[in-house]
């Protein structure tokens, strides 16, 4: 846990690590906090405004449950199981039976359509997944695509064959369990992050990596927690950002968390749940808060009291920072990191001036510098590469089942985020822009190669290039560049047809909005197509466009 001191210097001072070499998440989060019988961990409001509270002691009974129940059914340490749930109770006490007995959690997105599971689940080799009655058809859909996938459990249905019943697996574990005594670095979860050149590659976490992200929670949080703190985010907890930027770490810390979301963010809803709930604490994507600025007058219409507010994915701006003091009553910190190497930057306001534009400075624990092509730190004020020094906490293992991708991703002692950045005389480091082609919208990262692979599959598509183009609320949407088969015309319909196309079987968020149809698409002699000439083109379109 971090010091609170006055300055940002003795901040990184007085910080040490300190991971003990057995450790366990979900021991960790709720088994410790289980002997209050009465400290609350989890508020859940479903969409109906229903609310259910959970203890820890109660959480720990359930995980151990379902733990004992997932054993019963052959789930042994480092299978695979895939969670496929919302922001919900069941969510998390599936992780934590997850964690209990070893085995390996891979959180998945609810929008993630048939293709887009079919690949994770296939990828991972997952034995079991966990979802509910929405989610079912898409599962069943691919099952018999899954070899390896032996179990489905469906929350709010009763077991019926091949399908296990969630409550049935409660209703007959018992509540009496000895967890795993799992090494710090052993495995835990997959999250599957975008690549540009291939499909989605998993980052194989360990338990450690919760440990590693302490700082970076505590630190923007102006030194969280505090008396009072609760937590809430409308990030899903299918993304790194909702997991292990915010429940688990409040969990760690026995401070109580919010669970809702919808479908579809309300900034309205928003401010209403922070008011409602007392929330002190948030991780906002900056397409939350920007939505949220759009809500009239929120200070003189919602009794909300927040402590802290933490954002990234992109720089916020001078005014939406300066909105952010006026009608939030805090400074929102900005942070960066991402799913392989997460929150090693960011900013505190208690100790350090927040300066428009920039990332803030190295998390306290993190050595963080630009590197040049051969992997050497470059002085202050020049562009390079980030680079996270190697070994950290907070590091992945690997690429699961990618050994290329994994070495590809380190130079030296040193892990490469691919992003440019500089880093000033003071340490303030700010951002340049991605090596790569990952497209950033609305806080998610999209590689263009699954998108291109999907539109490919479209009977009208003949060729398809994606890329990110500007967007005042999402950062980035994508743009897809198609070329018809011969005899096919470009129209209206056709593509909205290809929207939906992707929209249902990839994710709603990875879908273009912008559509152009085209006759050829910019090809390197080796036949790769040229995405930068593309976001070149539009980027120039653009600027005739404002003269």
């Amino acid at each position: 846990m971090l010091v609170r001191c006055d300055t940002y210097e003795e901040v990184v001072s007085s910080f040490s690590w300190q991971i003990p070499e057995f450790y366990n998440i979900a021991v960790d989060v709720c088994d410790k906090w289980a002997n209050e019988p009465s400290r609350l961990a989890l508020v859940y409001e479903n969409e109906a405004g229903e609310l259910q509270r959970y203890s820890f002691a109660v959480l720990k009974k359930l995980s151990n449950r379902l733990a004992n129940g997932l054993v019963v059914h052959g789930i042994k340490r480092k299978d695979r199981i895939g969670i496929l749930l919302p922001q919900c109770p069941e969510t998390a006490i599936t992780h934590l039976a997850v964690y209990k007995i070893g085995a390996i959690a891979i959180p998945l997105f609810t929008l993630f359509g048939p293709e887009a599971l079919a690949f994770r689940l296939g990828n991972s080799q997952a034995k079991a997944i966990v979802t509910d009655a929405g989610n079912l058809e898409k599962v069943l859909e691919i099952r018999d695509e899954l070899p390896h996938l032996q179990t489905v459990i469906v929350v709010g249905g009763r077991s019926k064959d091949p399908i296990l019943g969630f409550g049935d697996l409660l209703a007959q574990g018992s509540s009496r369990l000895e967890p795993v005594a799992t090494r710090a670095d052993d495995p835990a979860l997959i999250i599957y992050t975008s690549g540009t050149t291939g499909n989605p590659k998993g980052a194989l976490h360990a338990h450690r990596t919760l440990l590693g992200h302490l700082p970076g929670v505590e630190f923007p949080h102006n030194f969280f927690p505090q008396q009072g703190d609760c937590f809430w985010t409308p990030a899903d907890w299918a993304w790194i950002g909702g997991l292990i930027d915010v429940l688990l770490p409040s969990w760690h810390h026995g401070i109580p968390v919010l669970a809702h979301r919808t479908s579809k963010f309300d900034p309205e809803e928003a401010f209403h749940l922070l008011a409602k709930h007392n929330i002190r604490n948030s991780f906002m994507p900056p397409t939350a808060l920007k939505l949220m600025r759009q809500v009239p007058k929120p200070r003189q219409r919602y009794n909300y009291n927040l402590r802290s507010i933490g954002s990234g994915g992109e720089s916020l701006g001078e005014e939406l920072l300066d909105w952010g003091r006026r009608e939030l009553g805090v400074t929102i910190n900005e942070f960066y990191g991402q799913t392989e190497c997460n929150l090693v930057i960011g900013c505190c306001a208690e100790v350090m001036e927040s300066r428009s534009g920039s990332m803030g400075k190295a998390i306290p624990g993190k050595t963080v510098e630009i590197l040049d092509e051969s992997g050497h730190p470059l002085p202050a004020g020049e562009v390079g590469e980030i680079g996270v020094k190697y070994p950290d906490p907070v590091m992945f293992l690997e690429y699961w089942d990618n050994p290329q991708a994994t070495g590809a991703k380190y130079q030296g002692d040193w892990l490469l985020t691919g992003d440019t950045a500089r880093k000033d005389e003071e340490g303030y480091f700010w951002f340049n822009g991605r090596i790569d082609d990952i497209i950033t919208s609305s806080g998610y990262r999209i590689g263009p190669t699954e998108v291109e692979d999907c539109l490919m599959k479209h009977q009208a598509v003949a060729m398809a290039a994606v890329v990110g183009v500007p967007d005042p609320v999402r950062t980035e949407v994508v743009k897809a560049f198609i070329v018809l088969r011969s005899g096919v015309s470009g129209n209206i319909q056709l593509e909205k047809e290809i929207q939906s196309f992707v929209k249902t079987r990839l994710a709603a968020h990875e879908y273009p909005r912008e559509v152009e149809f085209v006759t050829n698409l910019p090809m390197t002699a080796t036949g790769k197509i040229k995405r930068g000439e593309l976001k070149r083109k539009e980027a120039q379109k653009q600027l005739k466009s404002k003269e």
